[in-house]
């Protein structure tokens, strides 16, 4: 026991720095794939065919194929095909392909939902918008938008938590997050070697963290009501 108070602020310490990249990563994709995922919905409904179809195999390559797979080609595929490393191998190298993969993964996912909130809306308010003057952009912004807010936060969300874990998969390419932190404890670090007990507290840190998310989208969820 008393081992185990002497190792704690140790490992406290690490899994602290594992988990900003953790969160870093988080926010960077949110903020990056939540407008290209719109930009993406709109290209897939696009009526220009060409547009509409290139969108559309994108959307079913990402979709089709496991996160971990796009990660490893992002990050070795420039330096091993085009012999061209331009991810460096530094932590910031890494860091930046993981979230290149992350982006585009989500966005992907993203224009789904968002293609289905903006096809619920029924197709009159757009009539009723152009009847009072106002343009497609207008339409959308002005009348369609919160509509779309309200009907697709509820998948949003479920994407929202599963990236919080999805985070994880960025030590395949050798990003120290909170996981990697707390699984080099088993294999050695800073002279601890053999303690399984830091992954438990991994946990922790997802728990919380999502746990607060359900806080904020069920907050937002209910401030939207008034759609109803």
């Amino acid at each position: 026991m008393e081992l185990f108070f002497e190792q704690l602020p140790i490992v406290i310490h690490a899994l602290n720095i594992g988990f900003l990249q953790t969160l870093k990563l988080f926010l960077v994709t949110l903020i990056g794939a939540v407008p290209l995922g719109l930009l993406i919905s709109f290209g897939s409904m696009s009526k220009i065919l060409p547009v509409k179809g290139f969108f559309k195999i994108l959307i079913w390559i990402i979709r089709g194929t496991p996160l971990m797979i796009q990660l490893l080609i992002i990050y070795y595929f420039p330096g091993l095909v085009m012999h061209n490393a331009i991810w460096g191998g530094d932590e910031t190298g890494r860091f930046l392909a993981s979230a290149v993969a992350f982006i585009i993964n989500y966005a992907c996912y993203f224009s789904e939902i968002f293609r289905g909130g903006i096809e619920s809306i029924p197709v009159g308010q757009d009539e009723a918008g152009y009847v009072l003057g106002m343009t497609k952009s207008e339409v959308f912004f002005k009348v369609k938008l919160l509509q779309m807010v309200k009907r697709i936060l509820p998948p949003m969300s479920n994407e929202i938590l599963t990236l919080v874990k999805d985070t994880s998969l960025a030590r395949i390419i050798a990003l120290q997050e909170v996981i990697w932190a707390g699984q080099a404890f088993m294999k050695g670090s800073q002279g601890i070697s053999g303690a399984i007990w830091p992954l438990f507290f991994t946990a922790f840190y997802y728990l919380i963290c999502n746990g607060l998310l359900t806080l904020l989208l069920g907050g937002l969820e209910k401030k939207l009501n008034f759609f109803k």
